[in-house]
Parts: C-alpha cells; sequence; structure tokens
C-alpha cells in the first residue's frame, strides 16, 4: 500500500466537485478571497481540493506549492492551475509528512482542510517547520459551534459523516490546534454561514497567524 491509499475518497471527491461550486455562490467563494488577500512570495497550500483557491491568490505571490492526497481532487486542482495568473504546482503529498525543506515558504494557507486531516496538530506542526521564520499561516475552517446544541449535535454526528464525508470532521476546535502547534493566531473571525441549501448554518473561523515561541 502507498502512503497515498488511505487517502483516497473516489465518491466523496465526486460528490465535492458537485457541491463545491454551489458552496462557492452560497459565500465560500468571497470567504476564500478574504483569507488570501495580500499574500507574498511562495505558498504552501494545504489539502488543496479541486483547486477553488487558485483564482483568488493575489498576484504579489510568486508561486503556489499546492498539496493534496486525493487522486480524483488532485486530478481537478492540476486541470484548474491551467486558469490561473499565478503559477500553481500541484504535488501528491499528505499533511502528516510534507515533502519539502525547512523554513522554504512564505506562507502556508489551510481552506478547508484541517477537518479533515487525521492529526491537525502534526500537520500544522509540518506547515511550521517548512515556514520561513517570519512567514504566516492563513486559516478558513470550519468548527465546532460554541452553541451548546449545535455543538452536540455536531458531536454526535461526527462518526457517521466522518466516514461517508472524506474524514471530515464537524466539532474539531482549530484555534486550538493552531495555538498548540506553535502559532500566534493575530487575526480570527468567526462567521457562520449555511455553505449548502441542505445544511444547517455552519462556524467557520478565518484569518492570520505568526509562529510564536513554543
Amino acid at each position: 500500500m502507498s502512503d497515498l491509499d488511505r487517502f483516497q475518497h473516489p465518491r466523496f471527491a465526486r460528490l465535492y466537485e458537485r457541491i463545491s461550486a454551489e458552496s462557492e455562490q452560497r459565500g465560500t467563494g468571497e470567504h476564500r478571497h478574504r483569507t488570501l488577500a495580500g499574500l507574498t512570495g511562495r505558498v504552501i497550500e494545504l489539502g488543496a481540493g479541486n483547486g477553488l483557491n487558485f483564482t483568488h491568490y493575489p498576484n504579489t505571490v510568486t508561486e503556489v506549492v499546492a498539496v493534496e492526497p486525493e487522486d480524483g481532487l488532485r486530478a481537478l486542482a492540476e486541470q484548474a492551475a491551467h486558469h490561473t495568473t499565478v503559477p500553481v504546482q500541484v504535488v501528491a503529498a499528505h499533511a502528516g509528512d510534507l515533502p519539502f525543506d525547512d523554513g522554504s515558504f512564505d506562507a502556508a494557507v489551510a481552506s478547508l482542510v484541517l477537518c479533515s486531516v487525521p492529526d491537525p496538530r502534526g500537520a500544522l506542526a509540518e506547515l511550521r517547520r517548512i515556514l520561513t521564520p517570519t512567514g504566516e499561516l492563513r486559516f478558513f475552517e470550519h468548527v465546532r459551534s460554541r452553541r451548546l446544541l449545535p455543538g452536540l449535535l455536531q458531536d454526535l454526528g461526527t462518526p457517521l459523516w466522518s466516514r461517508l464525508g472524506g474524514g471530515c470532521h464537524l466539532n474539531r476546535d482549530t484555534a486550538a490546534d493552531i495555538r498548540a502547534a506553535g502559532f500566534t493566531i493575530n487575526e480570527m473571525a468567526r462567521v457562520v454561514y449555511a455553505p449548502m441549501n441542505f445544511s444547517p448554518p455552519q462556524t467557520h473561523i478565518l484569518g492570520r497567524a505568526t509562529i510564536g515561541s513554543w
């Protein structure tokens, strides 16, 4: 078994391709754009999916290296990379073992991916390793609701949804994971919206963080 076999979710990948277009129109595209605004230099994107972030990168970015382990989604990301103004290289790899040198990127992007990686703190530690000392992390992730009933429903629904949704967890505290991996969150907003017409409103966080001391 190859290192990427355990990240293959072809049925979910096909579903995601269909529903992501609707999600973009319902606010996700706007939040992607806000998350990536002002980035500069060489950027690593974790879990590129089907490449919907690519057109939102500003021209101040010199290169995007987009990591995606799932074969079907990576093929779609490779197609999307041909329609951008910023150079994009799509790489087959996974978040827990990024094949890049220490301090080789100016910025890292985690966008709707930390919900599904097996070890989010380990993935964030890998991003921290490959960032320059002055590098920053941009994040846009859905998280557990602070409200009692929605949060409990997310806890109850996560085991089943994780099996159906490519490993996605509805109830992670991603801000805590970011801090635990050695980042300092400098700016964060919470936004609540329904990314699909059949889904209830979901809490998302978006913002930026820099490397802090351990």
